[in-house]
């Protein structure tokens, strides 16, 4: 049903006897693969790492608008969560459009939202600029972020986990980075002044799309250096056929020699004639032509689209990747809710000012660079699995969840932290996981599904943790109850292949007792 990933990274090229032989692409697992990873990279820092730094600004939205936290704590979820809900329909951009420029207008996009937001004069304001309708994150970070990560995928085999744990370092760095800028700027000119310059800074996403050159002519909708093939009828032949024509009515209308002399003296006026029908006709062949491969274009990107979702192909008839599903809407949250809240946390632990020098969730971005480095290269190494790699991770991850509101001291939770930044590294493991369920070929559309499921969860869960300090004046039972849905989904991940295995048992026993 599903592609394997082996199939993509090669060229087919007609042999002399007509057949179809397989080239290795030479930008697989090198050359432009690292312009790629490096692409991603900034990518993550500009958007990731923005959207992990926004507890600097809710404390911010918090005294500007006084309203409670659990409505506050919204604006930053609708940034986290709707940028990854969208994907799947990110993804039909992507098949109709290509990578790039998909990209490229969510970066522009993205820098628009910043922009609109620092007019707002309310919390409902924020809602719409910074989370919905301005496109921020409904279709501006979410069309520059998938883009990112689809690409590394198709431009990596052999090292397709280090690759992707290099390029989502960039969420790290720029958690550690946006958290750092966002506190000198808001504290030299102002949280609206803050977002009108992270506005500017976000234009730098237009550039990284830039660089996402396709693989190979199928691969983006594109040919290898971003253009559309060219059939342009020849001009000699269009002019000739016209020329003959005319040249055919004008002897009609000459009649005879006798008129030679007089059209002697029209004829530069109709070479120009000539000239401006035939410029006229070509650009409106060259528009029609265009508008034909557009209109191809988008039916065919549409119907990869709806046959990934819908069709005979669905990815839902996909068991181990519908488990993948329900993991993915219980495990973000509780990697988010300490991002968004940690700022708000110190100040009611009385610990601002340990805090003030080195964040806490600066621990956690810098020790999450060093996780996903870690856990790509060990995932890579032949004698290991990934999928195994990818449950222990889970698993040390939801302990800290557990473990964080028992820590009262600054030393406690930078240590709760830094586990929760090395374990939640296995984000970079999740593009490869996705890959291995379904193909390279359907990445694009399961990868959307996924962080949809991600970002239903990171919506949620913020204003989740608000709602419960509004009624217990605690944290605390916030980090309980996530914990606890993100064990639920760590047991659909483990049941499914418990599930496939008994019916395989039961198969052979079966066609054993048929024989």
């Amino acid at each position: 049903m599903y592609t394997s990933h082996e199939d993509i990274g090669y060229d087919f090229e007609d042999d002399p006897k007509d057949k179809k032989t397989l080239k290795p692409h030479p930008d697989i697992d090198g050359g432009w693969a690292w312009m790629m990873v490096l692409s991603s990279f900034f990518v993550h820092i500009l958007i990731m790492g923005s959207q992990m730094a926004l507890g600097v600004l809710n404390v911010e939205w918090l005294e500007e608008f006084h309203q409670s936290r659990g409505l506050t704590a919204w604006v930053s979820s609708l940034s986290m969560g709707v940028t990854l809900i969208v994907g799947p329909f990110i993804g039909l951009f992507i098949n109709t459009c290509g990578c790039r420029r998909t990209a490229i207008i969510g970066g522009l996009l993205n820098s628009l939202g910043w922009v609109l937001s620092a007019y707002a004069v309310n919390v409902y304001y924020l809602f719409i600029t910074f989370g919905l309708a301005a496109g921020k994150h409904c279709f501006g970070s979410g069309m520059a972020y998938l883009p990112a990560v689809v690409m590394v995928g198709r431009y990596f085999q052999k090292r397709r986990a280090l690759a992707q744990g290099l390029s989502t370092t960039g969420t790290g760095f720029g958690t550690f980075l946006m958290t750092v800028l966002l506190k000198y700027l808001c504290a030299e000119y102002g949280w609206r002044n803050a977002m009108f310059i992270q506005g500017a800074v976000s234009l730098n996403l237009c550039v990284c799309g830039a660089l996402m050159r396709p693989l190979s002519p199928g691969m983006d909708g594109d040919d290898p250096e971003g253009k559309a093939p060219h059939h342009v009828l020849p001009a000699h032949s269009t002019e000739s056929v016209r020329s003959s024509g005319q040249l055919g009515d004008a002897e009609e209308k000459r009649g005879g020699p006798g008129t030679e002399d007089s059209s002697l003296g029209d004829a530069p006026a109709q070479a120009c004639q000539e000239k401006a029908a035939h410029r006229k006709d070509m650009c409106a062949f060259r528009l029609l032509k265009t508008v034909s491969q557009l209109t191809m274009r988008v039916r065919r990107g549409f119907r990869d689209w709806y046959s990934g979702y819908f069709g005979t192909a669905s990815l839902f008839t996909n068991r181990m990747f519908v488990a993948f599903i329900f993991w993915a809407l219980f495990a973000y949250s509780s990697f988010v809710i300490p991002f968004i809240h940690l700022p708000e946390i110190v100040n009611l632990y009385n610990l601002s000012e340990q805090n003030d020098v080195f964040p806490l969730t600066s621990i956690i971005a810098i020790v999450h660079i060093f996780g996903k480095v870690v856990l790509g290269v060990v995932a890579d190494l032949p004698c290991i699995s990934v999928w195994n790699v990818f449950l222990m991770a889970n698993f040390t991850l939801v302990l800290s969840i557990f473990i964080l509101p028992l820590m009262h001291t600054y030393a406690g939770l930078a240590v709760i932290c830094a586990l929760i930044g090395f374990s939640s590294g296995y984000f970079s493991l999740m593009p490869v996981v996705t890959e291995d369920l379904v193909g390279i070929e359907h990445l694009a559309n399961a990868y959307g599904i996924i962080i949809c499921a991600n970002g239903i969860s990171a919506l949620l869960g913020p204003p989740f943790a608000g709602w419960i300090y509004d009624i217990t004046q605690k944290y605390d039972f916030s980090f309980y109850i996530s914990g606890l849905l993100y064990m639920v989904g760590i047991l659909f991940l483990l049941i499914q292949p418990c599930i496939q295995i008994i019916e395989q048992s039961r198969k052979k026993y079966m066609d054993g007792a048929n024989v």
